[in-house]
């Protein structure tokens, strides 16, 4: 050992005594003392299938990393599942536990002085969360994605997932599905383990954590339990081990030209919106000044979508792994791709790509040939949105560029779906939703049930949305423009839009608009009441609402500036 570990305390000292006496009650020997100590992030829990299976990974891991010459400490964190945590305060503890998870393993590995650490990437929100805190303790990291689930089918072959199940729900009450109809497919669609099959955030941000440099090379997406996901649990050790004593972190491998190459990934496979969020978290927890939001504008004027897995287009995720995942889409990317930007094995992508093959370029096209010809992910702007906005385009499916109406404004999703039902929202609206934003709800609620509840009702594309709100990554239907900021509890457009208000909307122009006066405007805005945080004024939603940043600076938690590197 040539490198002093930043694990390493002086010998007789009191911390020194104190820990050797907790680690030898553990078992560890004075020799492993002096290993690098690398803490396995565990987000392992029985609540969601995303999280069931993380255990055995954890302890492949554990072997991996003891194999490699290092220690192992497995840390449990929160572990964020969309479906089910949603139930709760309006869906408030989604992307807030984003955060949460972030702040977890920061207190454990800064606490403990780790050396470096292997994290368990599974739903939505782990990835961006581990992510941030390697970005935030720029302590050597390495990701591995645990994988997608496999999914069922009905009795007439036809294949059937979660994906399905949100959708059909949302026709329940008109008549599109039955309640025994809904069950069936409930019981059908998940037969395994991991995440979401469809390329929703999770599949979308695993892909997109391999283009930062972040995952060994060629291990996402994956089958959980499946090979590609073995393969990296048991070859994580020796890497991060290696990363450790050639002390390789993550603010040297999450480079602007890093976040270049996810944001072009992103754009290739038509990956989540949610992805634009996340990668701006982490490239403000990076300190690397990079302003996400203008690369998806960048990039959306050359790169087009690749790829087309469900439910973007008839491909399934399975077909998306088999034909080269997201080393294939990187190869395919060719000379846009940032090849000088080193990822955790020490590789330049230039070498990997080099080196990959596309198994099956129907599936994985090349860039001079791509499934569609406009870019999937949209950053919009304008006078109802003059931060930003984002917009998911279908890769197949065609519908209007522009659409203006009279606004049918609701302050929670309960609401808008009542005025769904009941009627009140009618072909050629804009429906507002607003209040669903990181300080709103507190802490960003769902607003895709209002989005599947119109196509239940028959009116995708008749209605166009404009909402605050976060959406599924499976939103890609009609015209939807999510995450709106200023968001509608603060001071700006959103917030003061009343029903009958002219909204154009023009993809092409990239503008969302609100047609009203400013003397109108100016008149609203001073009659508005101050926003109040809803419910009580100690929890963590409390605590979140009164830190959170905007969503075009990634909906991170401010009260620190945050330095250009770390000793």
């Amino acid at each position: 050992m040539t490198r002093r570990l930043r694990s390493e305390v002086p010998d007789g000292s009191p911390r020194w005594a104190t820990r050797r006496a907790q680690w030898h009650a553990l078992g560890l020997t004075d020799a492993d003392l002096d290993k690098p100590k690398i803490a396995i992030v565990n987000s392992s829990s029985g609540l969601a299938p995303c999280f069931s299976h993380l255990d055995p990974v954890a302890a492949a891991v554990k072997r991996s990393v003891e194999a490699a010459g290092g220690v192992a400490f497995e840390i449990r964190t929160v572990a964020p599942t969309d479906f089910i945590m949603s139930a709760g305060r309006s869906g408030g503890h989604v992307l807030s536990s984003r955060d949460l998870l972030a702040a977890d393993i920061e207190a454990v590995v800064e606490g403990a002085r780790l050396d470096g650490m292997v994290c368990l990437a599974s739903c939505d929100k782990t990835t961006p969360g581990q992510l941030m805190a390697a970005a935030r303790t720029d302590v050597p990291s390495l990701l591995v994605a645990c994988g997608y689930q496999s999914c069922g089918r009905l009795d007439t072959g036809e294949r059937v997932d979660i994906e399905e199940v949100f959708l059909r729900a949302g026709s329940l009450k008109f008549g599109g599905i039955t309640y025994d109809g809904l069950c069936d497919l409930s019981e059908r669609a998940i037969t395994g383990p991991g995440v979401c099959t469809g390329m929703g955030t999770a599949n979308s941000m695993h892909i997109a954590a391999e283009a930062l440099g972040m995952t060994l090379p060629g291990t996402t997406p994956a089958r959980a339990n499946g090979e590609t996901m073995w393969r990296a649990a048991e070859a994580s050790g020796a890497a991060i081990v290696e990363a450790v004593l050639d002390d390789r972190r993550p603010r040297t491998i999450m480079t602007p030209a890093a976040f270049a190459n996810a944001v072009m990934s992103v754009l290739a496979i038509s990956g989540s919106i949610n992805c634009v969020k996340h990668l701006q978290a982490v490239a403000r927890e990076a300190g690397s000044g990079v302003d996400v939001y203008r690369l998806f504008e960048e990039y959306a004027g050359t790169i087009r979508p690749l790829s087309a897995v469900r439910p973007n287009g008839g491909d399934s995720i399975e077909e998306f792994e088999d034909a080269g995942g997201a080393l294939a889409v990187l190869k395919q990317l060719g000379g846009a791709l940032a090849g000088d930007a080193v990822t955790v094995t020490g590789e330049t992508m230039a070498a990997l790509t080099a080196r990959a093959t596309v198994k099956d370029e129907r599936v994985i096209r090349p860039l001079r040939d791509p499934r569609a010809d406009h870019p999937t992910v949209v950053v919009v702007r304008g006078s109802l949105a003059p931060d930003t906005a984002i917009v998911k385009l279908s890769v197949t499916e065609a519908r209007p560029a522009t659409f203006e109406g009279p606004a049918r404004v609701f302050d929670d999703a309960p609401s808008a779906i009542a005025g769904i039902e009941g009627g009140r929202v009618r072909p050629g609206d804009v429906l507002v939703l607003r209040g669903l934003g990181p300080v709103g709800t507190p802490g960003m609620g769902m607003a895709s049930q209002t989005v599947f509840a119109l196509a239940g009702a028959g009116l995708t594309g008749r209605v166009a949305v404009v909402t605050d709100g976060q959406l599924s990554g499976l939103v890609n239907k009609g015209i939807v423009v999510g995450e709106v900021s200023p968001e509608g509890a603060l001071p700006g457009p959103l917030g003061v839009v009343a029903d009958g208000d002219r909204i154009s909307i023009d993809l092409d122009a990239r503008r969302v608009d609100l047609l009203v006066d400013e003397p109108e405007l100016a008149r609203r805005h001073a009659a508005r009441e101050p926003h109040r945080v809803p419910g009580d004024s100690s929890g963590w939603l409390s605590v979140y609402a009164r830190s959170v940043e905007p969503l075009p600076l990634g909906a991170t938690l401010r009260g620190n500036d945050i330095p250009a590197s770390r000793p």
